[in-house]
Protein backbone atom coordinates (compact mmCIF):
# COMPACT_ATOMS: atom_id res chain seq x y z
CA UNK A 1 0.00 0.00 0.00
CA UNK A 2 1.24 3.45 -0.90
CA UNK A 3 1.61 5.96 1.94
CA UNK A 4 -0.18 9.31 1.99
CA UNK A 5 2.95 11.37 1.29
CA UNK A 6 3.94 9.19 -1.66
CA UNK A 7 0.40 9.30 -3.06
CA UNK A 8 0.28 13.09 -2.75
CA UNK A 9 3.71 13.48 -4.33
CA UNK A 10 2.61 11.31 -7.25
CA UNK A 11 -0.52 13.48 -7.59
CA UNK A 12 1.63 16.62 -7.51
CA UNK A 13 4.04 15.29 -10.15
CA UNK A 14 1.17 14.26 -12.44
CA UNK A 15 -0.51 17.65 -12.02
CA UNK A 16 2.73 19.47 -12.81
CA UNK A 17 3.17 17.36 -15.94
CA UNK A 18 -0.42 18.06 -17.06
CA UNK A 19 0.08 21.76 -16.37
CA UNK A 20 3.28 21.85 -18.42
CA UNK A 21 1.53 20.12 -21.32
CA UNK A 22 -1.52 22.36 -21.13
CA UNK A 23 0.44 25.58 -20.90
CA UNK A 24 2.50 24.47 -23.90
CA UNK A 25 -0.70 23.75 -25.83
CA UNK A 26 -2.13 27.09 -24.74
CA UNK A 27 0.97 28.90 -26.00
CA UNK A 28 0.62 27.08 -29.34
CA UNK A 29 -3.03 28.12 -29.69
CA UNK A 30 -2.19 31.74 -28.85
CA UNK A 31 0.67 31.70 -31.36
CA UNK A 32 -1.61 30.21 -34.02
CA UNK A 33 -4.22 32.87 -33.36
CA UNK A 34 -1.67 35.58 -34.13
CA UNK A 35 -1.43 34.26 -37.68
CA UNK A 36 -5.18 34.36 -38.28
CA UNK A 37 -7.74 37.06 -38.87
CA UNK A 38 -8.43 38.87 -35.58
CA UNK A 39 -12.15 39.16 -36.45
CA UNK A 40 -13.51 36.03 -34.70
CA UNK A 41 -17.07 36.86 -35.67
CA UNK A 42 -16.48 36.71 -39.43
CA UNK A 43 -13.54 34.30 -39.60
CA UNK A 44 -14.71 30.67 -39.63
CA UNK A 45 -11.48 29.60 -37.91
CA UNK A 46 -11.67 32.41 -35.33
CA UNK A 47 -14.48 30.87 -33.33
CA UNK A 48 -12.64 27.55 -33.17
CA UNK A 49 -9.44 29.18 -31.96
CA UNK A 50 -11.32 31.23 -29.36
CA UNK A 51 -13.11 28.07 -28.18
CA UNK A 52 -9.84 26.13 -27.93
CA UNK A 53 -8.22 28.98 -26.02
CA UNK A 54 -11.16 29.11 -23.61
CA UNK A 55 -11.15 25.34 -23.10
CA UNK A 56 -7.41 25.25 -22.45
CA UNK A 57 -7.63 28.20 -20.04
CA UNK A 58 -10.32 26.33 -18.09
CA UNK A 59 -8.25 23.15 -17.96
CA UNK A 60 -5.16 25.08 -16.83
CA UNK A 61 -7.20 26.70 -14.03
CA UNK A 62 -8.53 23.29 -12.93
CA UNK A 63 -5.05 21.76 -12.79
CA UNK A 64 -3.72 24.77 -10.86
CA UNK A 65 -6.55 24.40 -8.32
CA UNK A 66 -5.80 20.70 -7.97
CA UNK A 67 -2.11 21.43 -7.50
CA UNK A 68 -3.00 23.93 -4.75
CA UNK A 69 -5.20 21.24 -3.10
CA UNK A 70 -2.30 18.75 -3.20
CA UNK A 71 0.07 21.31 -1.70
CA UNK A 72 -2.47 22.08 1.05
CA UNK A 73 -2.82 18.35 1.78
CA UNK A 74 0.96 18.06 2.12
CA UNK A 75 0.91 20.98 4.59
CA UNK A 76 -1.82 19.17 6.58
CA UNK A 77 0.27 16.00 6.50
CA UNK A 78 3.27 17.87 7.92
CA UNK A 79 1.05 19.53 10.55
CA UNK A 80 -0.43 16.19 11.63
CA UNK A 81 -3.96 17.12 10.58
CA UNK A 82 -4.10 15.14 7.34
CA UNK A 83 -6.98 12.68 7.34
CA UNK A 84 -8.99 14.63 9.91
CA UNK A 85 -12.32 16.06 8.75
CA UNK A 86 -12.22 19.85 8.82
CA UNK A 87 -15.94 19.96 9.63
CA UNK A 88 -16.57 17.36 12.33
CA UNK A 89 -13.03 16.50 13.45
CA UNK A 90 -13.40 12.74 12.90
CA UNK A 91 -11.01 10.62 10.89
CA UNK A 92 -11.54 10.50 7.15
CA UNK A 93 -11.89 6.92 5.93
CA UNK A 94 -8.75 5.46 4.37
CA UNK A 95 -10.75 4.38 1.32
CA UNK A 96 -11.81 8.00 0.73
CA UNK A 97 -8.23 9.23 1.05
CA UNK A 98 -7.04 6.56 -1.37
CA UNK A 99 -9.57 7.72 -3.96
CA UNK A 100 -9.27 11.43 -3.17
CA UNK A 101 -6.01 12.06 -1.31
CA UNK A 102 -6.74 15.80 -1.08
CA UNK A 103 -10.04 15.27 0.76
CA UNK A 104 -10.61 17.76 3.60
CA UNK A 105 -13.84 16.24 4.87
CA UNK A 106 -15.29 12.83 5.63
CA UNK A 107 -17.98 11.41 3.38
CA UNK A 108 -20.74 12.55 5.74
CA UNK A 109 -19.53 16.15 5.76
CA UNK A 110 -18.48 16.46 2.13
CA UNK A 111 -20.04 19.35 0.26
CA UNK A 112 -22.92 18.31 -1.98
CA UNK A 113 -23.41 19.62 -5.48
CA UNK A 114 -26.14 22.22 -5.93
CA UNK A 115 -29.31 20.68 -7.27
Amino acid sequence: MVGARELLEIERDEARQRLAGLTGSFAEVVAASRDTNADDEHDPEGATIAFERSQLATLVAQVRRHLAEVDAALVRLDAGTYGVCETCGRRIAEARLEVRPTARTCVGCRPTLAR
